[in-house]
């Protein structure tokens, strides 16, 4: 299988703090990728290794089967917009697109002019004068005229209105149904925006992968399960237990089952992709991980 991103015991150190470690993942061609995760999780310096802006301190990294910011071939087939979406405020939106012409050889001249036309930026007004929003969307039509076949972005629309948010969020929708090679990692706190575009999900949390795969098989696996107070220890074995919270009279489970869930004297429903990020998170504790039970007691 030819993959997006392979990782195998990925780790970056800045001053003794390892802000990513033994991140071992991959992500296969022609996904869209939701990365998530708190802050300081480690995300931004995921994305930062796969472009190739950093290097690791241990283990490796592989983009496209290449090292990543190897040439400017390597460079050529991936495209990144950091969270500052960032742009030359003197520059016009026009010298924008000169100089991605200039610095990028499969430079897509006619997506860029369309792209701009599209989300009505005028050619001649200077990016420092562009709303958050505006800057975002020139920032992405700038990445995608390079024609890459992975794009990385990085909390692009944290500062977006709704409005603004979902036509961005269309856009990179749109710009994986031109190639079916295309590979997006989109990372975002917004859980909303992921569920309605994403297909692949990889969570990070205190510089670790916790939980990747394909949203739908995930979600597949995991129930929330409420029935009369007990411990995790009397579940049937083979579920891991993610997340538990207790009562008096009642006990609620998130679990994970490999397998069709058995049948008990419980309540079974499914769980959405907030509510499974949101239980992995809350057990984001030194030392804490989810759990497999042991057996019936």
């Amino acid at each position: 299988m030819t993959l997006a991103i392979e990782a195998r015991g990925l780790g970056r150190q800045y001053r003794g703090r390892w802000a990513l470690a033994d991140c071992t993942l991959s992500i296969p061609v022609g996904r869209i990728v939701g990365l998530v995760g708190p802050n300081g999780a480690g995300k931004s310096t995921l994305l930062n290794l796969a472009c190739g802006r950093l290097r690791p301190t241990t283990g490796s990294i592989r983009v496209l089967g290449g090292h990543p910011g190897a040439g400017r071939g390597q460079l050529a087939r991936v495209g990144f917009v950091p969270q500052d979406t960032p742009t030359y405020a003197r520059l016009s939106v026009a010298d924008h697109l000169r100089l991605g012409a200039a610095m990028n050889p499969a430079w897509d001249r006619e997506e860029a002019h369309r792209r701009v036309e599209q989300i009505g930026l005028d050619p001649r007004q200077r990016a420092g004068s562009l709303s958050g929003g505006q800057c975002a969307q020139l920032a992405l039509a700038l990445a995608a005229a390079k024609r890459p076949e992975l794009l990385l972005l990085d909390e692009p629309v944290a500062a977006l209105d709704p409005v603004a948010r979902r036509a961005f969020l269309d856009e990179v929708a749109q710009l994986t149904k031109q190639r079916e090679d295309r590979t997006v990692v989109l990372s975002s706190h917004v859980i909303t925006d992921l569920e309605r575009i994403c297909d692949h999900l990889l969570l990070i949390a205190a510089g670790r992968v916790r939980l990747a795969g394909p949203t739908r098989d995930l979600l597949g696996d995991h129930h929330r399960i409420t029935g009369a107070r007990r411990t995790a220890d009397s579940l049937p074995s083979g579920l891991t237990v993610v997340q538990e919270s207790h009562t008096a009279r009642i006990s609620t489970f998130v679990v994970r089952a490999g397998e069709p869930l058995p049948p008990g004297d419980w309540h079974t429903e499914p769980v959405d992709l907030e509510d499974l990020v949101l239980a992995y998170l809350s057990t984001d504790e030194p030392g804490i991980a989810p759990r497999t039970t042991g057996g019936v007691r």
